[in-house]
């Protein structure tokens, strides 16, 4: 599915709430969403947080969509598709009379149509394409799924439909492109904001066809929507969505406590006591779609050598940090894909922790006094880790005792993200929300060989042909139960070449006050309002 923050701004901002919520009209419904962090931009294209695509997902729609709280595909800006029987040709039938926002930069005069579809996907595939270097060229999910080479063309039929031939059958493509980062942007406003000199407005005042339109941002405090009056499935429940943005997640539940906001995110696992116990608040949970983990970069030495990668394994006491760290809201994790995705396979035997056997295994690498490492931790809570610094303080004292030096490292979110994908540490903490509930979605994206050769999600920079031969065949297969077996090969291998240290998957934990009507719990981790109502 990455900062501090400065605390005097997020005060500024717990000031600020009660006044912006008496702005409202009485009659309107304000529901305030403590969100962790601030946006990277409103790009979904290159984003791959959960932090941007929540401030994304209110504003854009995507072709397709997830139901809501589940992982099957529906219609949404494509009422209808067809796909050929070989699996190749994908033709979009796009809804009519679906309205763009409109703000000070730009009035739309015409509603979406084929030209802002193709637009939104030319600007991550095109080099050519004067939006593709806007913001960034760094197009994450677009490249690690390998996207430029499996499209063929995208066609233009007539204004409401589109057709997408690839180069070979993809079996996860359609649940693709329900992701976020396929957000429909429109053209006609891109083409505005380059005459005038401002391609980058469309991405930092950005206009959509979703539920919610943005009416203000201000980094590292809020951001403010209103609903769409007319949002193409019916205006918004909720008239006004305010994210006061709160890193600290114990000042999140304070805030929830006092009716500040209405919805928190990632509750630190030692206040869920509490949390549970006030009357006016309802814990919402379910088995979460995610992984954490520690990545080894595999071309750096020591850690090119598996025997090494393997040692490491060995002498970290996983339990006791699950025990420590997540508090019951967490289960250690074995294979790189969570236990409710279907295809994980229940036969692979996780790594021992055996200090004894670690230190063998280094001796046999020619490491037998050990060695300096560095060892990356995230500045921030995610949803499949709740406090990385101290799980890597953990770590750090189990690899003392095999002779390991690590030194602990961190950076600001989005420069830890960067500089991680273009594989400048030794060790690393990241972790993953799959987005489609499709095994690929872990598999290849996280674990591939293209995402390793660009500064893409594969911060392993793992490439081994044996697992890459497994993973692409199961893309271009279209009967699941062939497709699992391939996948249930890939995990062996993957335990066996331990590009990972496997930490844990998180239980999904959403404390919701009770005046909160319908909110549900994403699979893939996003925090979606539509729908959402309030009882004052």
């Amino acid at each position: 599915m990455i900062s501090k923050f400065p605390l005097k701004r997020t005060a500024l901002c717990v000031l600020a709430l009660p006044a912006l919520l008496a702005l409202s009209p009485v009659s309107a419904k304000t529901l305030v969403y403590c969100s962790e962090g601030s946006p990277e931009n409103f790009y979904p294209g290159i984003n791959t947080t959960g932090t941007s695509f929540d401030a994304g997902v209110q504003i854009y729609n995507t072709p397709v969509a997830f139901e809501r709280g589940g992982t099957k595909v529906i219609p949404a800006l494509a009422e209808k598709w067809t796909i050929s029987p070989d699996g190749t040709v994908y033709t979009f039938s796009l809804r009519k009379g679906v309205k763009f926002h409109a703000n000070k930069n730009f009035k739309p005069s015409r509603d979406f149509n084929a030209d802002d579809f193709i637009f939104s996907i030319d600007r991550q595939w095109n080099k050519e394409d004067p939006y593709f270097k806007v913001t960034s060229s760094n197009h994450s999910y677009f490249d690690d799924m390998g996207m430029p080479k499996l499209l063929k063309s995208v066609e233009k039929v007539d204004e409401y439909t589109v057709k997408i031939v690839l180069n070979a059958p993809e079996a996860p493509f359609l649940a693709n492109m329900a992701m976020p980062h396929n957000g429909v942007q429109s053209k006609e406003y891109a083409i505005a904001m380059l005459k005038a000199g401002t391609p980058e407005k469309i991405d930092q005042e950005p206009l959509g066809t979703g539920p919610f339109m943005l009416v203000q941002y201000q980094k590292d405090a809020l951001i403010r929507y209103k609903a769409f009056p007319q949002y193409w499935a019916g205006k918004a429940k909720i008239d006004n969505l305010i994210f006061a943005i709160t890193p600290d997640a114990s000042v999140r539940w304070a805030k929830l406590q006092k009716g500040e906001c209405h919805v928190m995110p990632y509750p630190n696992p030692a206040d869920l006591a509490a949390i549970r116990k006030d009357p006016d608040v309802k814990v919402l949970e379910q088995p979460g779609l995610n992984i954490g983990y520690l990545a080894y970069n595999t071309t750096k030495k020591p850690f090119d050598d598996v025997r090494v990668r393997k040692a490491v394994n060995m002498a970290i006491d996983k339990k006791a940090i699950v025990d420590a760290v997540y508090l019951g809201t967490g289960v250690p994790a074995t294979n790189p894909i969570p236990p409710t995705l279907w295809s994980y396979n229940k036969s692979v035997k996780d790594d021992a922790f055996n200090p004894a056997e670690a230190k063998k295994l280094l001796a046999a690498a020619g490491l037998a006094n050990g060695f300096t490492t560095d060892l990356w931790a995230m500045p921030v809570q995610r949803p499949y880790n709740p406090n990385a610094k101290r799980i890597a303080e953990l770590m750090q004292a189990d690899l003392a005792k095999v002779g390991i030096k690590a030194e602990i490292k961190s950076f600001e979110w989005g420069e830890y993200r960067k500089r991680m994908q273009a594989g400048e540490h030794q060790m690393g903490m990241l972790g993953w929300t799959g987005d489609n509930g499709d095994p690929d979605n872990f598999l290849n994206t996280l674990l591939g060989c293209t995402s390793a050769k660009s500064n893409g999600s594969n911060v392993a920079k793992f490439c081994y042909q044996p697992f890459e031969d497994l993973i692409q065949k199961a893309k271009v297969t279209s009967n699941q139960a062939e497709r699992a077996t391939l996948y249930e090969k890939a995990q062996v291998i993957f335990k066996e070449q331990a590009p990972w240290f496997t930490i844990a998957h998180a239980v999904a934990i959403k404390p919701v006050r009770k005046e909160v009507i319908d909110f549900k719990i994403s699979p893939f981790g996003t925090h979606e309002f539509y729908g959402v109502d309030m009882t004052k």
